[in-house]
């Protein structure tokens, strides 16, 4: 073990905790979470809700892990293009833009994801300890076939929300 695999420990306890938080959050009012995604655009928000939160939970869980890594970060970076196709690039670059946010953060953290698919999880994981090693370019298309995922979801079931009338 050296410095490296700390460093891929800590990044992947950190992002993996983040999507864990994220998917609970979305679980504790599953209608709410439908209902959001409904007024941002979604069809099939009834099970998108559901999906994106159990989604969330097993992408923070595979990540802290360290386990099917980069699969794992494919499913992070599906979720920020959806969430920036959806919602944060109107908003334009920085997060403090309101009402919905730019799209820094969702970019960092699908660069962060593509990262550590390239790298791998080091010894400190799961991966390790049974074998798997899908790193480097393996790891890289698989977490790059996550924007692929994203397009797909968006163009099936995502479309711009038209401007409320004012009357």
């Amino acid at each position: 073990m050296d410095s490296a695999d700390i460093a891929v420990l800590i990044l992947r306890a950190w992002i993996g905790g983040v999507m864990f938080a994220h998917g609970f959050n979305h679980g504790r009012n599953l209608k709410g979470t439908a209902s959001y995604f409904e007024s941002k655009g979604f069809s099939r928000s009834d099970l998108l809700a559901p999906a994106s939160t159990y989604g969330e939970i097993a992408i923070g869980i595979g990540l802290v892990l360290g386990l099917l890594t980069p699969v794992a970060a494919a499913g992070l970076i599906t979720t920020m293009t959806v969430a920036y196709g959806s919602v944060h690039r109107f908003a334009g670059f920085f997060v403090f833009k309101r009402p919905d946010e730019g799209w820094e953060y969702v970019a960092t953290l699908a660069v962060a994801a593509l990262v550590l698919a390239t790298l791998g999880p080091g010894r400190i994981s799961l991966d390790a300890v049974i074998g798997l090693d899908l790193r480097s370019w393996t790891g890289f298309l698989i977490a790059l076939a996550g924007v692929a995922a994203g397009v797909a979801q968006l163009a099936l079931l995502w479309r711009k929300p038209s401007a409320p009338t004012v009357e």
